[in-house]
């Protein structure tokens, strides 16, 4: 029977804790409302009806810090809230529920505070989950297609996919040829040509042609279900970062109860022991973090930058190596005309040409093409139909109009002279995609399209190591060329290229592993592992869902310049958390001493104890004014 009253009794207090949990912002306003209203009656002179009303919000704002506090104690801990409730009730004991009325509604507010700005949604592997590939057209001993689950694809089976398709396992070519998007995988913006023999992966997208493929693994064990488990591994050994208040009260909690106590039995002062505990109760370090750090957040997302959680400023703050992707974090993400060479007439006459050609085309180079020649102002010609040359380009029926590779020209007779041999290098070794015309038998234009720089990048980094970054470190799934032409001309220390998701993972943990403190910056599902691993992760805003609901930080305008003004922000907004902090402890402490020796008494020393809490508040609502 005792059993089962137990059980009951601990049942009802989960429940009432579980209420007080859900309803602390109808809590912390009840107890607010009333602290006003009796202020508001004793201005109209009617004390004893102010007073019964500041009891009132003292017992309502008491009654839900102590059943939290005779859970912990029941788990063998000694919380501030065991602390709070007991200067509390010791306030309304000695008739002063005024004091224990403000004491639990800044408690109540600054949980509230707490509520909105640590909480973190993490949906990341959901997310990921839902897109990876669920069947696949398996091809049958008889030529036939057959949609199969990818639960039941085995190695060895082949699949067929078409244009606009996704590749749903991993595996080798067999048949066919076609254009792969696998920005999703490595974080390449171009196309890359899959031909027979070559690997692909699942969860990248076929933009052109038709492949037959051989599986050499699916579901769980391609390289995209790896990025999922890599997600969740990182974020399981992500352990919660504990409140510096929490690590505090271990200590300061007891202590102070002790100390009372003592001073209870010394002075046989029952009233000077309780106003002991009443000036110990660390109002203003209860307020004192929490509104800093909305603070600097509310800061933060006015410039742009949301921060997801007090946590996350602080380990911002404190990041001295910072990673980046290239795809769509250095750079824009889009493909552009980066070099033309022109031969044998004006650009702009030979522009026009090429993107009338490759106006029907959707292919990202082509658009990059029509694009640039747009914006030169070239106007379009006639041209006849072309038809595509797999692994070539594209070429007219007579074979007068060339648009694709050296191969394409080699194989219809067109002379390549020194010159556009040149041009042709030195676009690759910049790590160009080269785009030749060739008009009637001669060489028109050679363009080179890439991926171009974000304006911004140069001065953001730079900004960033005046900020106190110390390296900055470019992590790529793009080829070496490319990667080390960008940075190049970017205040970039070290370039690791041609990285898997798994390999970017590697990197961050070698470098945490020699003591740097991590942030990694990225936009695509390819830097979700490693958004989760590092010890900040920040999304640049416009990219995948994956990498924004992965990242701490999110950067919804996507500039360098928002991203140094975020670290400047986090490195504020810690200092100022510190510094609330050292007020509000320092106060109780000169609160307690000058109570000892007798300089300190109910009335002044509550008059100082309100002081602090509003010099903390105040302390921290520069942030609001500081420039980000």
């Amino acid at each position: 029977m005792l059993g089962t009253s137990v059980k009951q009794w601990e049942d009802t207090e989960m429940k009432l804790n579980l209420w007080f949990n859900q309803h602390k912002q109808l809590l912390a306003g009840t107890v607010g409302g009333l602290v006003l209203l009796s202020w508001l009656i004793g201005f109209l002179k009617f004390d004893t009806a102010a007073l019964v009303v500041m009891y009132v919000g003292g017992v309502i704002g008491t009654v839900p810090i102590a059943s939290r506090a005779w859970s912990a104690l029941r788990n063998k801990t000694i919380s501030i809230e065991l602390l709070v409730t007991i200067a509390c009730i010791g306030a309304l004991g000695i008739g002063e529920p005024n004091e224990a009325a403000i004491v639990t509604f800044l408690f109540l507010f600054g949980d509230v505070l707490e509520e909105r700005t640590l909480a973190k949604t993490r949906s990341a592997v959901k997310d990921l989950t839902e897109m990876a590939p669920q069947q696949a057209d398996v091809l049958q001993p008889d030529g036939t297609l057959e949609a199969t689950d990818i639960d039941d694809i085995d190695e060895g089976m082949q699949v067929v996919v078409r244009p606009g398709g996704q590749v749903p396992v991993d595996g080798i070519v067999v048949a066919g040829t076609g254009d792969t998007l696998e920005a999703v995988i490595t974080g390449e913006a171009k196309p890359v040509a899959k031909v027979k023999g070559d690997e692909v992966f699942a969860g990248t997208t076929l933009d052109s042609g038709t492949l037959t493929i051989e599986t050499t693994a699916a579901g769980d064990d391609t390289t995209f279900g790896q990025i999922v488990e890599l997600v969740e591994e990182a974020q399981d050994a992500q352990a919660p970062v504990a409140r510096f208040i929490d690590k505090f009260a271990k200590y300061y909690t007891p202590a102070v109860l002790v100390i009372a106590i003592i001073v209870g039995l010394v002075s046989r002062d029952i009233s000077l022991a309780i106003t002991m505990l009443v000036l110990g109760c660390p109002g203003a370090l209860v307020i004192g973090a929490p509104v800093a750090n909305v603070a600097g957040i509310g800061r933060a997302a006015s410039s742009g930058i949301l921060f997801k959680g007090g946590a996350t400023v602080a380990s911002l703050a404190k990041a001295d190596t910072l990673m980046l992707d290239k795809t769509g974090t250095i750079t824009t993400g889009k493909m552009a005309v980066h070099s033309v060479a022109a031969f044998n007439g004006t650009a702009n006459d030979a522009l026009g040409t090429l993107a009338a050609i490759e106006a029907g085309s959707v292919h990202p180079l082509a658009k990059a093409i029509v694009q640039y020649a747009a914006d030169k102002g070239a106007a379009e010609t006639s041209v006849p139909d072309m038809e595509t040359i797999k692994g070539r380009g594209l070429a007219s029926a007579d074979g007068q109009y060339l648009v694709g590779n050296a191969r394409l020209l080699t194989e219809h007779d067109v002379a390549i002279s020194a010159d556009v041999t040149a041009a042709v290098s030195a676009a690759q070794e910049a790590g160009d995609s080269v785009v030749i015309l060739a008009d009637h038998g001669v060489v028109r234009l050679v363009v080179g399209v890439n991926d171009i720089v974000r304006p911004d990048a140069a001065a953001g980094l730079a900004a960033l190591k005046r900020a106190g970054v110390k390296k900055i470190v470019m992590l790529t799934g793009d080829n070496r060329t490319a990667a080390e032409r960008i940075a190049a001309d970017l205040p970039i220390d070290e370039v690791q290229a041609e990285l898997l998701p798994a390999e970017k993972v590697e990197a961050v943990k070698k470098a945490q592993a020699a003591g740097a403190q991590v942030a990694f910056v990225g936009d695509g599902i390819n830097d979700a592992p490693a958004l989760a691993t590092a010890d900040i992760g920040v999304g640049m805003g416009g990219g995948t869902a994956v990498a924004l609901d992965t990242a701490d930080v999110v950067l919804v305008r996507p500039q360098f310049e928002t991203l140094s003004q975020a670290v400047s922000l986090a490195r504020g907004t810690t200092s100022v958390t510190m510094q609330n902090i050292i007020i509000a402890v320092g106060t109780v402490v000169l609160l307690l001493l000058g109570l000892l020796v007798g300089i300190v008494h109910m009335g002044s020393g509550m008059f100082v104890h309100e002081a602090s809490i509003l010099l903390v508040i105040g302390n921290a609502m520069r942030l609001l004014k500081r420039r980000a």
